[in-house]
């Protein structure tokens, strides 16, 4: 199977087009990418009105875009961009599929730990690659989403060096205006990223409903993310992925200036969605346990979401 770098006007589809495949599938075809969009229950609205990017930093409106009700409509591409939530993981047996050809890469953006093995063990390893988003984003309504702040890609090789691929796709992604960098370990950066969704993802909803600023506005709930970071932190090193211990006063620095922002989880849960409890808090406890590491209060929050959030259920506001 051959990975060259890809040839200009590469096909790349999102599959998932939710807040995060919208936004960064958005960015690439505004700046004359040739994205397409699987979508469902959006579908009609953005075929009628296209798709709205509502942002502080600058919002564009794509009139046409490339919408399709399933991946066959779609057909096979240069590069596929996962971009579902990691609950919907099994749709993605049936969904790739139809994607591929010999030399198609495969981008997950999904959060949380597990997603690059689950794909590489069903579609081969030498096409999978991982995406970090570190962004504020909401889907507001069909076809219309609303950026708050931040946007920054974290890119890389799942489990091997950097390809001339992965330098395409990260010049690509900043050439729209986005701070992209080549990433050379992805499991790092994968446990960084934990350390800031573990405990506000968990917190939002455990602490009944609340926003980032009422987390940290709270000591017990202020003292207990620091903690939650710092469990994070050792079960990342426990698997040699050191993070110094200054990243949690910048975490704290950066959700301080969010405001009253609710994480992605908090939105699914209010919604009566599933939320990712398994690739947010279940592996990375199972991989601190199996290391050695201390992880009693990521233990008692994980169990305390699992009965929160139990698969299939319907919440109503």
């Amino acid at each position: 199977m051959s990975f060259e770098a890809f040839e200009p006007g590469y096909k790349i589809a999102v599959v998932g087009a939710g807040a995060v495949g919208c936004y960064y599938g958005g960015k690439l075809a505004r700046n004359g990418g040739n994205v397409h969009f699987l979508m469902r229950s959006d579908l009609a609205a953005v075929r009628k009105q296209g798709l709205h990017i509502r942002s502080q930093d600058g919002g564009f409106h794509l009139e046409r875009v490339n919408a399709h009700a399933s991946t066959e409509e779609i057909g096979p591409c240069d590069l596929v961009i996962v971009a579902l939530k990691t609950t919907s993981n099994p749709a993605l047996d049936a969904l790739i599929p139809p994607l591929l050809k010999e030399n198609t890469a495969v981008l997950t953006l999904q959060n949380g730990l597990g997603n690059e093995e689950f794909l590489a063990g069903r579609f081969g390893t030498q096409r999978i690659m991982g995406g970090l988003c570190f962004v504020c984003l909401n889907r507001t309504a069909p076809g219309v989403i609303e950026h708050y702040g931040y946007g920054t890609l974290s890119i890389g090789e799942f489990g091997r060096a950097s390809q001339e691929r992965t330098r395409r796709i990260v010049e690509d992604f900043a050439a729209t205006g986005i701070t992209t960098r080549l990433v050379e370990n992805l499991a790092t950066e994968r446990w960084r990223k934990l350390v800031w969704n573990v405990p506000f993802n968990g917190l939002s909803i455990a602490g009944g409903g609340i926003t980032t600023d009422l987390i940290l506005a709270d000591e017990g709930l202020h003292k207990l993310t620091r903690n939650l970071m710092a469990e994070v932190m050792a079960a990342a090193g426990n698997e040699g992925h050191v993070i110094p211990h200054e990243f949690i006063e910048e975490q704290v620095r950066r959700t301080l200036k969010m405001g009253a922002y609710k994480p992605s989880s908090l939105i699914d849960y209010l919604d009566g969605r599933e939320v990712e409890v398994e690739s947010i808090w279940g592996e990375p406890y199972r991989r601190g346990l199996a290391s050695g590491t201390e992880m009693g209060r990521m233990e008692a929050l994980y169990y305390l979401l699992k009965k929160l959030t139990p698969p299939g259920m319907v919440r109503h506001r």
